[in-house]
């Protein structure tokens, strides 16, 4: 396995995709998010990882987190793909039946269609074992009936279903066990409200009421008795996709301070001239150089079907990313001192956003939990 020298076909694809992305205005509302994800997806970008059966490229999750860099290092991260052909696409193309391929994959792929993902609930977190969203089933018609809560969702006003994990008791212990169902936009029941958040983004938060929402056996996604299976299958690619928008994020910020510390002078020399600004952004630099190794060591490995491997190594690489990005925008805020919070810089936004990367889908400190009892064997204090 070469993780350390890309290929020249991904060495083509990030030079085409960056290309791409620099054509494109910063988005700054729906519309413009809208437009250039529908362009993405005409040159095969959103859908790079889904299967060539079903209109996607045929790929993986490598390519798939070179795209998401690439937009984001130009300043157009688009926060859905971590969600839809990452999480939720993958989800389909691994466990879907095949119906739910046929109605899901080739949409998924040619951008008509997007798909959430609703995980995080109010007292539970994203701590599987606690949802306490469940899911019953109607003795006489074989429906799934859905009653629960969800927080922190993601474009659920653009997407045309969410993907909600719920929990289905088990008939011979009794206990409780994840799974994934397709919910409908439109499903009766399914209400969202928004979440006035600070972060200044395209892409909106919701949080979900699911009243007894009724949904056909077919909306549960694989095997109702491989949930746990099902769930981490797109959790991973949810890390390694988070590295890559943290990544991307951190680049961006850091290429505008390059410019401006090249550029501004003071006592007739470019600020960049001087160590106390050229020492921190090239350690931002290597930083993030060296998160993107590790995501690449992940993609790789869920690529080639180890995800016990790609689990440890997908927590690492969103940490070290997470961490990076942070790193980079807080050095480039402070390179162009004042100007670094104007809007004219476009620096001042990413010190909420790049907090994102840090904190969501899982927080660094349970990320150094996981490391600290799956990887040290050390023993867990919860």
């Amino acid at each position: 396995m070469t993780t350390l020298i890309e290929s020249n076909e991904h060495k083509s694809l990030r030079e085409a995709v960056a290309a791409f992305a620099k054509t494109h205005p910063h988005t700054h509302n729906a519309e413009d998010n809208k437009r250039l994800w529908q362009e993405a997806a005409k040159l095969g970008y959103i859908g790079v990882n889904l299967p060539e059966a079903h209109g996607g490229g045929g790929a993986g999750i490598t390519e798939l987190a070179l795209v998401l860099e690439e937009l984001g290092a130009a300043g157009n991260p688009l926060l859905m793909m971590i969600v839809s052909p990452a999480i939720c696409g993958t989800v389909i193309a691994r466990f879907g039946t095949e119906e739910q391929k046929r109605d899901w994959l080739p949409s998924l792929a040619d951008g008509t269609r997007l798909m959430a993902f609703g995980i995080t609930e109010p007292d539970a977190g994203s701590n599987s074992h606690r949802i306490t969203t469940t899911a019953r089933r109607d003795a006489v018609t074989g429906d799934w009936i859905l009653t629960g809560r969800k927080v922190f969702v993601s474009g659920v006003d653009i997407a045309d279903a969410t993907l909600i994990v719920g929990r289905t008791e088990d008939a011979r212990t009794g206990k409780l066990k994840p799974c994934l169902f397709i919910v409908p936009r439109d499903a009766e029941g399914f209400e969202r409200r928004p979440i006035d958040m600070e972060l200044n983004a395209v892409e909106r938060q919701f949080e979900l009421t699911l009243d007894d929402v009724r949904l056909p056996a077919d909306a549960l996604v694989g095997d109702e008795d491989a949930g746990l299976l099902q769930l981490f299958a797109g959790l991973n690619p949810e890390r390694v996709m988070t590295a890559a928008f943290g990544i991307g994020m951190g680049r961006y910020a850091l290429s505008r301070a390059l410019d401006y510390a090249r550029e501004r002078t003071v006592w007739k020399t470019p600020i960049g001239a001087h160590q106390a600004i050229a020492h921190p952004l090239a350690q931002a630099h290597i930083e993030l150089e060296l998160a993107r190794l590790m995501m690449q060591k992940a993609a790789h490995l869920y690529d080639a079907g180890d995800d016990i491997g790609a689990g440890e190594a997908a927590n690492m690489a969103k940490y070290a990313a997470g961490e990076a990005c942070v790193k980079a925008v807080d050095q480039a805020v402070h390179t162009l001192g004042g100007n670094g919070l104007t809007r004219e810089y476009g620096l001042g936004r990413l010190i909420t956003a790049s907090r994102v990367a840090r904190i969501a889908p899982v927080s660094r400190e349970m990320i150094l939990n996981y490391v600290s009892h799956q990887t040290l064997g050390l023993p867990k204090s919860y």
